[in-house]
């Protein structure tokens, strides 16, 4: 009975409100005024910060080795931890085949980075994602 009652007490506080909205829409006459939606959209547009519109570029699709934080790198088996971090340290490249002369790689490292190269890109080092040690600890928790 309780349900019943409260159910029904909710119905009427909704239909009551949508009432009293559509009352003032009225006596505010609010169809009469009219908006310069050229100037509204070209003020709401930018609601992509450099991140987003980095997302659209190659970087979305492929890991960017001038750019990814090291746990991107996990999908890759033997990347991570320590692969990643080294990819990590010599940034930045010029090309994608720069991550192959890494110093010190060993041949399974080398090995493992020639049969994923294809899913590797380089683009211009960005300021979003490699300021604050963000490539090594991004908040992921």
């Amino acid at each position: 009975m309780k349900i019943l009652v409260r159910v029904i007490a909710l119905v009427a506080i909704v239909l009551s409100s949508f009432g009293w909205v559509t009352n003032q829409a009225v006596a505010a006459n609010l169809t009469d005024l009219t908006w310069n939606t050229s100037l509204m959209l070209a003020e709401i547009s930018p609601n992509q910060n450099a991140a987003d519109a980095k997302l659209t570029t190659e970087y979305g699709q492929k890991v960017d080795l001038n750019n990814a934080n090291v746990r991107l790198f996990r999908k890759f088996r033997g990347f991570y931890p320590n692969l990643a971090s080294t990819i990590v340290d010599n940034a930045p490249y010029n090309k994608v085949e720069d991550v192959l002369n890494i110093p010190g790689l060993s041949n399974t490292q080398k090995a493992r980075l020639e049969a994923n190269i294809d899913k590797f890109t380089v683009t211009p080092t960005s300021k979003v994602y490699n300021e604050g040690d963000d490539r090594y600890n991004p908040g992921y928790y």
